[in-house]
C-alpha cells in the first residue's frame, strides 16, 4: 500500500504538504483515535487544506503518544512522524498569522535574540533616565508609598509600558483573528456559548496533554505527567501575575495607594505566588523539553520556543529580586532591568510561543463546535 504525496504547490510550505501526506496515512489506520483530539478531527474531513492543516497543528498538544503507538513510524517507509510535523506546521502558523506580518519573519529567526537585546535596551533606557536626573538616585535607598516613582515618574512608565502592553494585545488578538478566520468552517459553523465553555475547560486542565491517559513521552520513551504539571504551574503562574498587576493598578487609581505595598497586600501574596510559578514551570518546562526524544522535536524553531520561557523566568526573577531588595540600594538598578525586561516581554508576545495558547484555545472551540455537530 503507498500513500502518494500531496502535491507542493498545494500548499504555502513544504511542512503543510508533508502534513497533509501524514494526514491521508492516519486517516486510513486510525489506529491513535483515541489517544487526542487531532485524530477526531482528522477522521472528519477527508481533503485538507492550509487551513484544515494549520487547526490540527495547534490542537495537537505534542504528547509523543502517537509516535509511540504508531506503527508507520521512521524506519518504515511511510515515514509517519505527526508530532515533529505538527510542530513544524505549529512553528510556521506562528509566523503565517502574525500582525503585522513584516515583523513576523524578524522574530521567527532571532526571537531569544531580538528579546535579549530589548530588555537591555529598555533597562539602559530607564536607568540612563534615573541618571540623567540624578545618578546617585540609581543606588539611594528608597523606601515607603512612591518609592519606584522617584526614579521614574508614574506617568512616564505608564505611558511606556501601556504602550507596549496595548500592542502585545492587539498585535495578538489580530493574528488570533487572522487564524480564526482560516480554520472557521461556514454556514453557522462558529463559537457559540456551549463550545466556549468546552473549550475553557479543556484548556484549563490540559485535557489532551496526556497521550490518551498515560502522559507524555522523552527520550527514553516512558510516559510521565510532569509536564503537564509544569504547564499548570507557568499558565497559573501568568494569570497570578497578570491578577496582581490588575489589582495594583486598582490600587493606584481607584485607591489612590502607591506601590511599592506590604508584603500582605494583595498585589504582592499573588505576584509572590504568580512568580514562583514562573519560575517552577518555565524551568521544568524547559528541561522537559531538553529531555525530550529528539525526535519528537522541531529543532529549526528551538530558539523562539525558548524565548518565551527565558523571559518568563526572567521577568519572575527580576520581579522576585526586586520585592526582596526594594529596600536596599540595589532597588534602582534592579527596577531598570525588571522593567527592561517586561517591555521585551510584550513586545515578542505576539511572535512566539505565547500565540500557542492563544490559537490552541482558539482550535479547541472549534473542535468542541465540530463535536456538537455531529
Amino acid at each position: 500500500m503507498t500513500f502518494p504525496a500531496a502535491q507542493s504547490d498545494d500548499h504555502a510550505s513544504a511542512a503543510l504538504t508533508e502534513a497533509d501526506r501524514l494526514m491521508t496515512v492516519c486517516n486510513s489506520c486510525r489506529y491513535c483515535e483515541g489517544l487526542c483530539a487531532v485524530f477526531p478531527a482528522m477522521e472528519m474531513r477527508r481533503a485538507f487544506p492550509d487551513g484544515d492543516l494549520n487547526y490540527l497543528a495547534n490542537l495537537c498538544h505534542s504528547c509523543g503518544a502517537c509516535y509511540v503507538d504508531c506503527q508507520f513510524a521512521p524506519p518504515h517507509e511511510f515515514a509517519v512522524n505527526v508530532p515533529q510535523n505538527l510542530a513544524s506546521v505549529r512553528a510556521e502558523s506562528y509566523r503565517a498569522y502574525a500582525w503585522p506580518a513584516a515583523l513576523a519573519p524578524l522574530f521567527a529567526r532571532n526571537g531569544l535574540a531580538i528579546a535579549l537585546i530589548a530588555a537591555f535596551s529598555i533597562a539602559v533606557f530607564v536607568a540612563g533616565f534615573v541618571a540623567w536626573h540624578d545618578v546617585s538616585g540609581l543606588w539611594t535607598v528608597h523606601t515607603g508609598p512612591g518609592a519606584f516613582y522617584r526614579l521614574m515618574p508614574h506617568n512616564a512608565m505608564a505611558v511606556l509600558f501601556g504602550a507596549a502592553f496595548a500592542y502585545a494585545i492587539a498585535a495578538a488578538a489580530l493574528s488570533v483573528r487572522n487564524f480564526w478566520r482560516d480554520i472557521e468552517t461556514p454556514a453557522g459553523g462558529g463559537a457559540n456559548p456551549r463550545s466556549l465553555w468546552q473549550a475553557i475547560k479543556d484548556a484549563s486542565t490540559l485535557r489532551y496533554l496526556d497521550g490518551g491517559g498515560a502522559g507524555c513521552y522523552a527520550d527514553d520513551e516512558q510516559p510521565r505527567d510532569t509536564r503537564r504539571l509544569y504547564h499548570h504551574f507557568t499558565f497559573y503562574g501568568f494569570l497570578l501575575c497578570f491578577a496582581a498587576t490588575s489589582v495594583a493598578t486598582g490600587y493606584h487609581y481607584l485607591l489612590g495607594l502607591e506601590a511599592p505595598y506590604a508584603w500582605y497586600d494583595l498585589p504582592v501574596v499573588l505576584g509572590t505566588i504568580g512568580g514562583l510559578g514562573l519560575i517552577i514551570g518555565p524551568v521544568g518546562l524547559l528541561k522537559a523539553k531538553l529531555a525530550r526524544d529528539p525526535a519528537l522535536e522541531d529543532k529549526a524553531r528551538f530558539g523562539m520556543d525558548t524565548a518565551f520561557l527565558a523571559m518568563l523566568f526572567l521577568t519572575s526573577l527580576t520581579g522576585l529580586l526586586l520585592l526582596v531588595l526594594r529596600a536596599s540600594p540595589a532597588m534602582g538598578l534592579l527596577l531598570a532591568i525588571h522593567l527592561g525586561v517586561v517591555f521585551a516581554l510584550f513586545i515578542t508576545m505576539p511572535y512566539g510561543k505565547f500565540m500557542h495558547g492563544l490559537y490552541r484555545f482558539a482550535a479547541l472551540v472549534r473542535y468542541a463546535r465540530e463535536r456538537q455537530d455531529q
